[in-house]
C-alpha cells in the first residue's frame, strides 16, 4: 500500500518544516468560490486539500475532487465524515477514530464497514486519532457522533489522550475546534501534546488570522487546517501561507 503522502508529512516534521491544508466542505463551498480558493492556494503553494465535513451529498464530493484534480496538483486528501465520502478522484484518506469520544461506532464500528471497500481501493490510507477539542461553538461533529468535545482547559486530558493513540498506532494525532469555533485549540494544550507525541499534528478549527498560525506552529503543531475562515475569506489563505513558509519554528517549540 502507498504511503507517499504520509512519508511526505513525516519527512517534513522530522526537518521541522510546517505544512498548511485548505480544509474544503463541499456542501458549503460554491463552485465559483471552490475555483477562486484553488487558484489562490497554487499561487501561495498550499500544501494539501484535505476534503470532508460531516454531511456530504456524494455528487457534491465527486464534482469537487474533479475539478480539484482538473486544476492542480495539491494532494487531495479526503477528511471524511461517514463511510459514503470515498472517492477514487482523491489521493489519500485519513482513517478517523474519533479517540475523545466513547462511542464504539466512531471509533472501530464505521471503519468495520467501509475497510473492504478501502482495500480495494487506490487510496492511501491513513489511520489518524481524531480528538475533537472544546471551541465554545455547537459542535456538527460531536452532535453526529453523540460525543462529548475535551475540555479546552484539561491539556493533561488531550495528553494522556494522544498517546493513547499513538500507542494504539496511529500515524496522525488530529486535534480539532470544529468548524466554526469561537477559539483555536489552546497553545498549551498544543505544546504539551506536541511534546510528548513521536507522531506529526494536525490542528483544525478557529484559526482566523496568521498570527494565530504562527502561535500554533510555534508551540508544535506540524500541520494547520482552516476551512469555515478562508470560506468567507479566501484571502487569508496568503496570509496563513506566508507564515508557514518561514523558517523560525525550527528552534522553537514553546508557549
Amino acid at each position: 500500500m502507498r504511503e507517499l503522502i504520509y512519508s511526505q508529512i513525516l519527512e517534513k516534521r522530522n526537518k521541522k518544516q510546517k505544512s498548511f491544508a485548505v480544509l474544503i466542505d463541499p456542501d458549503h463551498l460554491k463552485l465559483s468560490n471552490l475555483e477562486a480558493t484553488i487558484n489562490i492556494a497554487i499561487k501561495h503553494h498550499v500544501d494539501y486539500f484535505f476534503i470532508g465535513g460531516s454531511l456530504i451529498i456524494q455528487d457534491r464530493l465527486e464534482e469537487c475532487l474533479k475539478i480539484i484534480r482538473e486544476r492542480s496538483n495539491i494532494p487531495a486528501i479526503l477528511f471524511p465524515g461517514n463511510g459514503f465520502q470515498l472517492s477514487h478522484h482523491a489521493d489519500a484518506l485519513m482513517f478517523l477514530s474519533l479517540i475523545s469520544g466513547r462511542n464504539p461506532e466512531y471509533l472501530i464500528g464505521k471503519h468495520v464497514e467501509v475497510a473492504p471497500k478501502l482495500q480495494l481501493s487506490s487510496l492511501e490510507i491513513i489511520p489518524t486519532g481524531y480528538m475533537l477539542i472544546d471551541g465554545y461553538s455547537s459542535n456538527t461533529a460531536s452532535y453526529i457522533s453523540q460525543t462529548f468535545p475535551i475540555p479546552s482547559d484539561k491539556p493533561e486530558v488531550a495528553v494522556a489522550t494522544a498517546l493513547a493513540g499513538q500507542f494504539l498506532g496511529f500515524k496522525l494525532i488530529f486535534m480539532d475546534a470544529g468548524s466554526g469555533a469561537k477559539v483555536s485549540v489552546s497553545i498549551e494544550m498544543v505544546s504539551r501534546v506536541s511534546q510528548i507525541i513521536q507522531v506529526p499534528l494536525i490542528i483544525g478549527g478557529g484559526i482566523r488570522s496568521g498570527e494565530k498560525a504562527r502561535e500554533l506552529f510555534t508551540a508544535g503543531a506540524d500541520i494547520i487546517v482552516v476551512g469555515n475562515a478562508i470560506e468567507k475569506d479566501p484571502s487569508l489563505i496568503a496570509e496563513i501561507s506566508n507564515i508557514t513558509r518561514q523558517n523560525y519554528f525550527a528552534e522553537s517549540n514553546q508557549v
